[in-house]
């Protein structure tokens, strides 16, 4: 795992933690941690070439970013390239949280820190990944949507200019906002209990659902997958809360489409708006953060404008407002007969649900069952009961 499993840890009574292999170097909330990446080969001659390749100009600014495993060799690059380009930075891994905010002109962001000297900022300079095509290069660019990225695969020696189009990567996660929109349960999916921030962010998320009129289920399934999530159909979107890199999960095998804590928020907060930029860090939307956006006063239910769903035609409302307090259950709901069905469908999407399938699961039928005594079933295994006969 690229988290820090801090749980584990604190089973065992750890004072720290020593991490090894892959890092999204996302900050934890009690232990010090100590990362070990490793050291992986890296032919700097032919990275520098691949470099000059791609940026013929002198001038060029440009951000030279790396995997982890690579960053040991960084420094020798910077030697060989430094020279030539005037205007290039390399970033440097930062495992946690710096002390302090970042001074102006400085970028802290994914376990990275550097200075941005261009006049434009960070949207005048271009990116330069050192290491394989993965969920951190996803990562970057989806973040730095406004930069041009190329990369040089260690194991290729090879640079090339990424292709990802990255518009219509965007345009995929615009459409989940959308149905985000449109859903009236949504299950957020509790993907790290590690990572620093992440109970502040469920809160968030719950209020922000609860104003909205939607109702939520809070799952924790470890990692999720179409086999898990299946098995609640009555959920009609999720969203997960997990670092930065595994929140862009491909939802297209799964039953029910997954958002990010980001996406959700451009679907459920009308005082958010779409800019351009995108977040993957869910701690960049809580109080105090760089992306934090307050939610509106509260619209009565009466005053609530409807729009259009633009993928189902249908009307939705778009507005915060508070909603009725839901009614009473009944005082004992360990058994619930017949007749209270249509109560608890009223209280419990789940109940709904259930109540429009045709099982319902084990009923008690009493006196609708005759009473017979108890035989003896079939022995063995299916592919050969003891009381078949054998096949020649």
């Amino acid at each position: 795992s690229c988290c820090v499993d801090e749980v584990a840890a604190e089973h065992v009574g750890a004072e720290a933690v020593l991490h090894y292999g892959p890092a999204c170097l996302s900050p934890c909330r009690k232990l010090p941690v100590l990362h070990i990446f490793g050291q992986q080969p890296l032919d700097i001659g032919r990275c520098a070439e691949a470099f000059q390749e791609l940026y013929p100009d002198r001038q060029s600014r440009v951000v030279v970013l790396s995997d982890v495993v690579y960053a040991h060799a960084m420094g020798e690059l910077e030697q060989q390239l430094c020279p030539e380009y005037p205007n290039i930075v390399f970033s440097r891994v930062v495992c946690g949280d710096p002390p302090g905010p970042a001074p102006p002109g400085e970028v802290r962001q994914f376990g990275r820190q550097f200075p941005v000297e261009a006049l434009g900022g960070l949207q005048d300079c271009a990116m330069f990944y050192v290491g394989a095509e993965g969920l951190a290069l996803t990562n970057f660019m989806l973040t730095w949507n406004r930069c041009p990225f190329s990369s040089s695969a260690p194991a290729t020696s090879c640079g090339r200019r990424e292709t990802l189009n990255v518009n219509r990567a965007l345009m995929r996660r615009l459409y989940l906002v959308e149905r985000a929109r449109d859903a009236q349960v949504v299950g957020i999916l509790v993907g790290t209990l590690g990572v620093e921030g992440y109970l502040a962010v469920l809160q968030h998320l719950h209020e922000l659902l609860h104003r909205a009129g939607k109702r939520s289920y809070t799952l924790a399934v470890g990692k999720p997958n179409p086999a898990k999530l299946a098995n609640f159909l009555e959920v009609d979107i999720f969203v997960l809360v997990a670092c930065a890199q595994n929140s862009l999960l491909d939802s297209s095998d799964f039953y029910r489409p997954i958002v990010t804590p980001y996406e959700l928020e451009l679907a459920c907060n009308p005082a958010r708006e779409w800019t351009g930029n995108y977040f993957t860090d869910f701690r960049d939307l809580l109080p105090g953060a760089c992306a934090h956006v307050e939610l509106p006063p509260a619209v009565p239910a009466a005053e609530v404008v409807p729009d259009i769903s633009l993928i189902t035609g249908e009307m939705r409302a778009a507005h915060l407002y508070d909603p009725p307090a839901p009614p009473q259950l009944p005082p004992s709901t360990t058994l619930a007969c017949r007749d209270q069905t249509r109560a608890l469908a009223e209280i419990s999407p789940a109940a709904s649900f259930l109540e429009s399938r045709s099982w319902r699961g084990l009923e008690q039928q009493l006196g609708q069952t005759p009473v017979s005594k108890a035989v003896q079933g079939r022995r063995g295994i299916a592919i050969a009961y003891e009381d078949e006969g054998r096949k020649q």
